[in-house]
């Protein structure tokens, strides 16, 4: 790759614009899942007693529903980021690299 080329994306606002979008985004949903899982981690290790507490007929305790949805909810924050890259930042690195085709 040459100089002038990188120069150029680096300089078009469009790359900016997908940078700045795509790092804000996927730190949000770093934060939410870690805090998730970190919140979940601390439960079992600070009162374990409240995840043992049994539910139903006293055959399943509360943390496994619990657990489940957390699972559950990490599969569609990837679900979201999936789609929003294939979506909005797809097209903006179409955009940019439509931008820099004449130098390719």
């Amino acid at each position: 790759m040459n100089d002038e080329l990188v120069e150029k994306i680096k300089a078009n606002p469009s790359y900016q614009e997908l940078i700045k979008k795509r790092n804000s985004f996927s730190i949000k949903l770093s934060i939410f899942v870690l805090v998730m899982f970190y919140a979940f981690i601390l439960t079992i290790a600070f009162e374990p007693t409240l995840l043992g507490t049994r539910i139903g007929d006293g055959v399943m305790t509360i943390a496994f529903p619990i657990a489940a949805a957390i699972i559950i909810i990490s599969f569609i924050t990837t679900l979201i980021y999936v789609r929003r890259a294939n979506g909005e930042f797809e097209d903006l690195t179409n955009k940019v690299k439509e931008d820099v085709k004449d130098l390719l």
